[in-house]
């Protein structure tokens, strides 16, 4: 017999059949032998023995998107390389080491934090200013080009202050300098660059009002090398003005509003419709303007963007070309021209295709990059004999996407088909009607004469007319269970596609990866242990908030589900957790990340690499929000709320010893604690009220870090 004739093995023979004199029930027959199941665990086991790191890093492209920064070690752990190809092996760092350095708790050597965690690496950054600019240096070399480039890190797509202030400290050497949009990041801006380097360039971006162009100016006072740059016609005049007032020499640049654009999604702040920049016409009148005020000589900086992402150096050759000719122009109008500021669109391969016609890739390197820029600018002012200019390039996304890594964890997974011996199929035959038995007798049939595609046609129809049975109140819940369990066995046998299952992660997309849900940004996303054995498992992302957008059901590879490992009670290496790492979001996520109900940011910790037994030491750790501080962010007063708790306990004569055995005191130290916690799931086993405060206890706070008003 066809083994999809013993998953449905009639129950009630229908007319017709052999045996249809027998009326009496049969117990179904297991779905497969004893020995098939014995081979087919023999074929997994032995695919399975065969898997090794390099499968797992070859599945999910570690090193097309990863390198040089990350590959998978002989453990099965993803490592970071902090220095990029000049990596040496014992440099390597071992995501799960970290994390079971910071999830571990303070009486075991641990910092006691939970996850999700974001790891900063402070030597990825350092990498990526240094390559940066050697890329530069060593096209300027190649094409004898006669100045030099300093680039500037736009502080909006991290504005981290640790990020920062390393940024600075890094690309001192350099003259590497910042770029603010706005007031606090220029307040911000300044302030770092007070420790930098005096010739690091400070590019005043964004619109602007009088206080913003007055901190400008109070910025060059400051003696940091300032440029406010006009984004809009008017603001020449706020300059202008605010000069005679403030008795300042300004240094100005004008953003052009190039033709060239580029057709992607980041593409829609270039071109003549863009949202920034000056037409020809107006930047002859604000020409004319400095002209006429006499501080033409003052306008020594032409600025423009064609977009984040750009695809290719065709495309990036076309803006450039077009701006030189611009700045050449500006030159030849008597302007003081010395930078040509290029702006961001230095792209990250976010899916490692190396492709040109997607906005999750480039198709281009550091190396080629900085060629296309230099080679571009060059040819144009050599044609005009022109002095080559600075090359300023707004490189944010490039240079932090790498150094910082989110990690969660799946607490949970979907389980799509039942064992055979949990579906009671004479429950199911005894309440059908009259068109449901037919369906089944017809599957039977279909079993037996191995038409796969009608079995499951039939199976579909079997299920629909008892979920209308079941509204009708006619089927009850148990025999509708039992159907649902034998169309996915049925389907599943067939070799039909199995749904993937859902793993729920300990995570807010909304908080954490808020570009996947805005615009569809995907980012690369693997499990970051357990890469020595194979993934079997195709499963999506469901987080913890009430929200059907809360899911990650697009990866990278055009993929809409992930192979991942079953969950399991004990790995051997992380005590039965199951931990995924998002990669290459170390730009806008967190800047972006909202508080969709009321889920705060993760934890964070920097690492740096190291010499010692672990690779690795620690060099900050910042707990993120608790559920008190998501509450401030929202208006609300966790003091008060947690007196009108108090109160409320007291007005209803909690005893000192309830039923349960919990005390007064202990049940206002447990909401207490609520407060202060983190809004994520906690992934210890449930736990009294005591044990609640005694994990407190144990957690390592001292007296001082308690609430003040937890026992007032």
């Amino acid at each position: 017999m066809p083994v999809m004739a013993c998953c449905v093995d009639s129950a009630v023979a229908p007319p017709g059949h052999a045996d249809a004199g027998d009326t009496s029930i049969r117990s179904p027959v297991p779905f497969l032998s004893s020995n098939a199941a014995a081979v087919t665990a023999a074929v997994a086991n032995s695919e399975s023995s065969h898997w090794s790191p390099a499968h797992s890093s070859a599945l999910y492209r570690i090193d097309e998107w990863g390198a040089p920064y990350f590959s998978v070690n002989s453990y099965g752990n993803v490592v970071v390389r902090p220095y990029g190809a000049g990596s040496l092996a014992h440099q390597e760092i071992d995501l799960l080491k970290i994390v079971k350095k910071v999830s571990d708790p303070k009486s075991a050597g641990g910092l006691g934090l939970r996850l999700p965690l974001i790891v900063r690496l402070p030597d990825l950054l350092k990498n990526r200013v240094e390559s940066l600019h050697s890329a530069f240096e060593s096209a300027i070399q190649a094409q004898c080009y006669e100045s030099h480039y300093q680039g500037v890190y736009p502080v909006k797509c991290n504005q981290d202050r640790l990020v920062v202030e390393d940024i600075v400290k890094f690309g001192a050497p350099f003259r590497f300098g910042l770029e603010a949009g706005s007031k606090p990041e220029l307040l911000l801006a300044m302030s770092c660059l007070c420790k930098g380097n005096p010739e690091a360039l400070l590019v005043c971006n964004g619109f602007k009002d009088a206080e913003y162009v007055s901190l400008a100016l109070i910025a060059k006072k400051l003696a940091l090398n300032t440029v406010i740059v006009l984004e809009q016609e008017e603001e020449v005049n706020l300059v202008i003005d605010l000069t005679n007032k403030l008795s300042v020499r300004p240094v100005i640049g004008v953003r052009a509003k190039l033709r060239t654009k580029h057709s992607g999604h980041f593409g829609s702040t270039s071109g003549e419709k863009g949202k920034f920049g000056l037409t020809t016409t107006q930047i002859l009148r604000v020409v004319k303007k400095l002209q006429d005020s006499g501080m033409l000589d003052c306008l020594q900086l032409l600025h423009f963007h064609i977009g984040s992402q750009i695809p290719s150096t065709a495309l990036l050759q076309d803006g450039v070309v077009e701006a030189t000719q611009i700045y050449s122009e500006l030159v030849r109008l008597g302007a003081c021209m010395k930078v040509i500021d290029i702006g961001g669109g230095l792209g990250v391969d976010y899916d490692g295709s190396k492709s040109g016609n997607s906005d999750l890739s480039v198709s281009y390197g550091l190396e080629e990059y900085a060629s296309a820029v230099v080679n571009a600018i060059r040819i144009i002012c050599d044609r005009k004999s022109i002095k080559h200019p600075i090359i300023c390039s707004e490189s944010g996304r490039a240079i932090v996407s790498h150094h910082s890594i989110l990690i969660f964890e799946a607490i949970s997974a979907t389980v799509n088909t039942p064992a055979m011996n949990h579906i009671d199929l004479p429950l199911v035959i005894e309440g059908l009607s009259e068109d449901a038995r037919c369906d089944y007798w017809n599957l039977s049939d279909a079993a037996m004469r191995h038409e796969n595609e009608t079995c499951l046609l039939y199976a579909d129809q079997l299920k629909q007319r008892c979920v209308d049975q079941f509204i009708e109140g006619s089927l009850r819940i148990e025999q509708l269970a039992d159907v649902d369990g034998l169309f996915d066995l049925v389907s599943k046998v067939i070799g039909a596609a199995e749904p993937a299952r859902i793993y729920n992660v300990n995570l807010s997309i909304f908080t954490s990866i808020p570009d996947f849900w805005s615009i569809g940004q995907v980012f690369p996303i693997i499990p970051i242990h357990r890469l020595d054995e194979k993934p079997e498992v195709r499963g999506v992302l469901s987080d913890l908030t009430c929200d059907s957008d809360g899911k990650i059901d697009k990866f990278i590879g055009g993929e809409t589900s992930l192979l991942l490992h079953e969950l399991e009670g004990n790995d051997g290496g992380a005590n039965g957790r199951y931990y995924l790492g998002m990669f290459l979001g170390g730009a806008y996520q967190e800047a972006l990340g909202g508080v969709h109900n009321l889920f705060g940011g993760p934890n964070v910790v920097s690492v740096l690499q190291s010499d010692g037994p672990q690779s690795f030491a620690g060099t900050r750790a910042v707990p993120g929000p608790s559920c008190a501080d998501v509450l401030r962010m929202l208006q609300h007063e966790p003091e008060l709320m947690f007196e009108t708790l108090k109160h409320r306990a007291e007005e209803f004569h909690v005893e000192d010893h309830d039923n349960d055995g919990t005390n007064y005191a202990t049940l206002i130290s447990s909401l207490a604690r609520s407060f202060h916690n983190m809004p994520y799931l906690n992934a210890l086993s449930p736990c009294s009220y005591e044990e609640v405060h005694n994990a407190a206890a144990e957690f390592g706070a001292s007296e001082d870090e308690q609430w003040s008003y937890c026992y007032a």
